[in-house]
């Protein structure tokens, strides 16, 4: 790094604490969370719920919907196995996610900022807003066929509903960063308890389900077309947004600036993540069961689509509000997602570029992003047009993610950014595993998408 962009890097304000999350409300009072000084651990947890579980929302968005209704329609309960995995990675990355904003103050996008080069820099924030927009019209396209199916209203139209959605969340961040968190809580509680009685009513083999859960076969490798759902269950799990997003809102917590308050808040920053991502797990592994215990079951082995997913399980599960409970959750999942993705684009455009735009104008450039492409599908192409746009949103969400993620565990292996916090030996090993991993899996889903598996 040259001597003149050290001047230029020094002469930018770092933000800091509540100053941080300008970028994302209005009042930048309203973002910080207090911590309670309570002497009984549990309460001082309490006051850190909420970032891991915005985070979570990235992990049962609808774009991971049509993986797990393949993977369960064509292979039973087989693919458990790979959601687990995939799940045990996400909670590794958003540890570290975490643990960088915690430790070094600066979020992802801050850190690349500060390391790179500016060419390097504006191409990494390009990378991460195409991967923001990707994620947005997955968002976008699951809200819509929900609204389809539930009130029969036209995809277009229901593409177009989808955009008043930004005045909710400007509602919620004149109220504060909690009442944010606490809407999405209560959507994932909404997600979850639906999913938990359609579990019920499917009537699983809980047997199958644990040995599967824990137990890889090996037919997962040997079998290329049960590979090609598996990756593709690995890529559409771990969003490289929210590696951005943690590192950021994991410090409006108040916590105290010191080594010991760090570590206390890296500590209880990490059971919250934790505990928010074995939600998704079991959100994205119900889809799945769900899917074994109906489809696979009785024969319909090449169920996909949402809409066909819609279409099938109340007649084959003999409950008439199954399907209404089905779409009701993908609309939950859709608005939900649209959140955490306005808030990543606002981290990642005031991180990598320190540009800080108005929330209802960052929410707008990135939902036309997602609306424009949609809409000209829909039009011309019809259903079939969009279930592949929604296949093509994952695998660009699938080019981006190692650039995020061999920055974050490159940072967090770094002492001289991280001091006590950086990674030993043995995670900085096992963090590297898990990025050359992803990367091999999504480079492999991708040449096999573009020769048209």
């Amino acid at each position: 790094m040259d001597e003149t962009r050290k001047g230029i890097r020094l002469s930018m304000p770092i933000l800091r604490e509540s100053e941080l999350f300008q970028a994302v409300s209005p009042d930048a009072s309203l973002s910080r969370v207090r911590i309670s000084d309570s002497p009984i651990a549990w309460r001082r947890v309490l006051g850190f719920l909420g970032p891991g579980f915005l985070i979570s929302v990235g992990y049962m968005d609808p774009g991971n919907w049509a993986t797990d209704i393949a993977g369960g329609s064509k292979y039973g309960y087989t693919l458990l196995f790979v959601v687990m995995l995939s799940n045990l990675m996400a909670i590794l990355l958003q540890s570290l996610a975490l643990k960088l904003g915690v430790a070094s103050e600066r979020d992802l996008a801050q850190a690349c900022r500060d390391t790179y080069s500016r060419r390097a820099t504006i191409l990494l924030w390009i990378f991460a807003e195409v991967a923001i927009a990707a994620c947005d019209l997955a968002e976008v396209l699951g809200s819509a066929i929900a609204l389809q199916l539930l009130f029969h209203i036209p995809l277009v139209i229901g593409v177009l509903v989808t955009s008043a959605d930004v005045l909710v969340l400007l509602l919620l961040q004149n109220k504060g960063f909690r009442r944010l968190e606490a809407l999405v809580i209560t959507l994932i509680g909404t997600i979850a308890i639906l999913f938990g009685v359609e579990i019920l009513l499917s009537r699983p083999e809980w047997g199958a389900i644990l040995s599967n859960l824990f137990i890889p076969r090996p037919s997962i490798v040997m079998n290329g077309d049960m590979l090609y759902i598996a990756i593709g269950i690995l890529g559409a799990t771990v969003m490289p947004h929210n590696l951005y997003l943690h590192s950021a809102i994991v410090q409006t917590r108040d916590y105290k600036r010191t080594s010991e308050g760090k570590r206390e808040a890296i500590r209880f920053a990490n059971i919250d993540s934790a505990t928010a991502l074995m939600l998704a797990l079991f959100v994205n592994a119900a889809i799945l069961v769900v899917a074994a215990a109906v489809f696979h079951r009785g024969g319909r082995f090449e169920v996909a689509e949402i809409g066909d997913a819609y279409k099938l399980l109340s007649p084959m599960v003999g409950v008439g509000a199954a399907s209404t409970m089905f779409a009701v959750a993908l609309l939950a999942s859709g608005q939900n997602s649209t959140i955490t993705g306005t808030l990543a684009g606002q981290v990642v455009m005031e991180g990598f570029l320190h540009i800080r735009l108005k929330p209802w104008l960052r929410r707008l450039i990135t939902r036309l992003l997602a609306i424009i492409p949609t809409v000209i599908v829909t039009i011309l192409y019809g259903e079939r047009g969009t279930a592949n746009l929604l296949i093509l949103s994952q695998v660009i969400l699938s080019m981006q993610l190692s650039f995020a993620v061999f920055p974050l565990v490159k940072f967090t292996s770094d002492p001289g950014r991280m001091g006590e916090f950086a990674n030993r030996a043995w995670l900085r090993y096992l963090s590297y595993a898990v990025a050359y991993l992803i990367a091999a899996l999504n480079v492999w889903l991708l040449i096999q998408t573009f020769r048209g598996h």
